[in-house]
């Protein structure tokens, strides 16, 4: 499967009186790595936006292993782990400055009407960005 990969200058704000990342950053970290995915495939999910399209969060699962601290990189590994033309499962993997894992997870979302939140096909409506996220999967690691 492809793998797209964002590194993060962990900042200041984002840590807690420990010196240690916040929790509900890496949910944060999350979206940029699906964003980054999303661009390394060619598209661009501010586009899908402008076209009435939007992509909410349907489930969320993170798995905290190790602490990232302020004066550290987080590297956000990004990947289509489960994809049926309506529904993307991404998966990620964050790891520290030295390469450990910090925390690993998935996000489910669908597609829906901004307006009426009624969802959409999405294979149907980019039939372009269906088959990267077919061909995404496919290739090899």
């Amino acid at each position: 499967m492809f793998v797209s990969s964002k590194e993060i200058e962990v900042r200041y704000a984002e840590t807690d009186q420990m010196g240690v990342v916040y929790h509900a950053n890496y949910i944060i970290w999350m979206e940029v790595g699906r964003t980054k995915l999303i661009q390394d495939l060619g598209f661009s999910y501010a586009a899908m936006e402008k076209d009435g399209i939007i992509s909410p969060v349907v489930d969320i699962q993170i798995e905290y292993k190790k602490p990232i601290t302020y004066g550290e990189k987080a590297i956000i590994h990004t990947w289509i782990e489960k994809y049926n033309g309506i529904k993307t499962v991404y998966g990620y993997e964050i790891f520290n400055s030295h390469g450990e894992l910090a925390a690993k997870g998935f996000s489910s979302h669908v597609c829906v009407k901004k307006e009426t939140f009624r969802p959409v096909v999405f294979k149907k409506l980019y039939p372009e960005w269906h088959e990267a996220y077919v061909k995404a999967m496919k290739e090899e690691r």
